[in-house]
């Protein structure tokens, strides 16, 4: 888990802000250390404030709550700043979250269209070019890259690590994954972009593995016009869905309810052959939620989990070890999915 978070923290700091750090050799960088306060949710009075602004945002705003602490906020909003006065003062020009944003407020719209049509931040550019670009602040700036790095950091991690864990007590998935990769490895060169995408069954256990372990148990939308469950057994009531009420998807629940997945304790990644996967009901698999209001950096975070996993398996097998819980024991008691003995794995060279 701490390997993995340090990679995901390096790879939203290059792609997001810019920044070259590498966090396995310079374990004390500011900026990890940064980001592991940000996502640390294991104070209980943070999860209580976090409740409380959830279900009560007018008054949280009154009362000036918030859920990061003011030193994280301005350690990030300040880090965009310098960085966008430093590009603009010397003329720097990156592919990244952070020039992509730079561009939409000058209004360059379609420049580069050809370098960015098939980047993971494309969406993000295409919403802020549909607003008036001279309303786009720093802050705004800043506050798109900080929800792609709260978004991208934990989360991507924690998945990646429930994916080996799959592996390691799969072996014959984790053998037939490890086959399609060194079928695929180029003569020459590393593995492009293509390469990766046309996988076939390495989409496959990543799909399985956001099934079996969503990103988030559950994800919220407003009502935004009146609705009517109607009841569809003898006890049951039919339930109004006004304007303006909160309603929780639980993704975690829908992905292991056996009326939509046939055994769905099982790792099974041909659920999502190319033949089975049109039998899946769409709306029954929301690892990135569904709709304009889905994860908008969900294509950038599948293809850092394949690329972990492609350059991972080439150099090892990933086997359990004594400590290895099978199956997981997942705590009722915590914030999010996650075992309470954490991922003791081996790797064995190959």
């Amino acid at each position: 888990k701490d390997a993995f978070t340090r990679f995901t923290n390096d790879v939203i700091a290059n792609t997001a802000f810019g920044i070259e750090v590498d966090s396995l050799q310079d374990r004390e960088n500011q900026f990890f250390l940064m980001g592991k306060g940000v996502n640390d949710f294991s104070s209980f009075w943070k999860k209580m404030k976090m409740l409380f602004i959830q279900i009560c945002p007018k008054l949280s705003a009154l009362l000036g709550l918030t859920i990061f602490e003011k030193d994280l906020t301005h350690f990030f909003k300040n880090l965009v700043k310098d960085t966008i006065k430093l590009r603009e003062e010397n003329n720097i020009r990156r592919s990244d979250m952070l020039g992509l944003l730079m561009e939409a407020r000058k209004g360059r719209g379609h420049e580069h269209t050809d370098d960015i049509k098939e980047n993971s931040f494309a969406a993000v550019k295409e919403h802020f070019e549909m607003q008036n670009t001279n309303s786009i602040s720093d802050t705004d700036i800043a506050s798109q890259a900080f929800i792609f790095f709260l978004a991208g950091y934990e989360s991507i991690a924690r998945s990646m690590c429930f994916l080996v864990y799959e592996l390691a007590i799969n072996p014959d998935v984790q053998n037939r994954l490890y086959e399609e990769i060194t079928e695929n490895i180029p003569t020459t060169g590393e593995p492009t972009y293509e390469t990766i995408l046309n996988m076939t069954y390495l989409d496959m256990v990543v799909t399985e593995n956001l099934r079996k372990w969503p990103v988030a148990m559950a994800t919220d939308r407003i009502v935004t016009k009146p609705y009517t469950i109607q009841p569809e057994l003898p006890e049951e009531h039919a339930v109004e869905l006004n304007v303006g009420l909160q309603i929780f998807i639980p993704i975690y629940g829908i992905h292991r309810d056996p009326t939509y997945y046939e055994n769905p304790e099982k790792f099974d990644p041909e659920r999502f052959s190319p033949e089975n996967r049109k039998n899946i009901d769409p709306y029954t698999y929301l690892p990135f939620g569904i709709g304009p209001r889905n994860c908008i950096a969900s294509r950038f975070a599948l293809l850092e989990m394949k690329c972990v996993l492609y350059y991972l398996l080439l150099s090892f097998e990933i086997i359990p070890v004594e400590k290895t819980e099978i199956p997981l024991q997942i705590p009722k008691s915590i914030f999010d999915i996650m075992p309470k003995n954490g991922f003791p794995l081996g790797l064995k060279r190959r």
